[in-house]
């Protein structure tokens, strides 16, 4: 028997059982609508209904999906106590044009090179990482006090990574313009 051929015929023991173990819920019909589709998608299906377990299994996914809490039948339609906050709709009215794509370019470029640099040797990481704190803390001074490198060093290392960025953007296409 295929699984379509079970579940045409136990279709209404289905239903009571899940009036049964829902005791008498309004819900229940829906938990064994729920546990039919889930049934239908697992990989042991047609072996369970050809070792005559199917109904036995399909009482158990009822009896948890309806009694526990954790369940995905409950996660996805009943979320108890759960409150969704109102969306703000001013992400949904955002102009497109008033959004720089080639900006956004840019930095998801960037960010992969100095990823890239810091796994490409000692040089790399050390430029790649100091221009990361450069853009934390823009003030040489500052970031010479913060880690005890000279300042002068700091600066040259900044201004070589940058090269080096604007460099690598132009091989992938890409003008910065700063």
């Amino acid at each position: 028997m295929t699984i379509n051929e079970f579940l045409t015929k136990q279709y209404d023991h289905i239903i009571l059982m899940a009036k049964k173990i829902c005791k008498g819920s309004p819900e229940s019909e829906e938990v064994a609508h729920y546990i039919i589709s889930e049934f239908i998608e697992r990989e042991d299906a047609q072996a369970l209904v050809d070792r005559n377990e199917a109904l036995r299994f399909m009482s158990g996914m009822i009896w948890r999906s309806f009694h526990s809490s954790t369940s995905p039948y409950h996660t996805v339609y009943r979320q108890k106590g759960r409150v969704h906050p109102k969306q703000d709709q001013s992400y949904y009215e955002l102009d497109q044009e008033d959004y720089d794509f080639e900006k956004d370019l840019v930095i998801d470029q960037t960010e992969k090179i100095l990823k890239n640099m810091s796994l490409k040797g000692i040089h790399y990481w050390y430029i790649s990482t100091l221009f990361k704190m450069y853009l934390k803390e823009s003030n040489y001074s500052e970031l010479s006090r913060q880690t005890g490198i000279p300042r002068t060093s700091i600066s040259h290392a900044v201004e070589e990574c940058k090269k080096y960025l604007k460099e690598e953007l132009k091989k992938s296409g890409i003008q910065w313009k700063h």
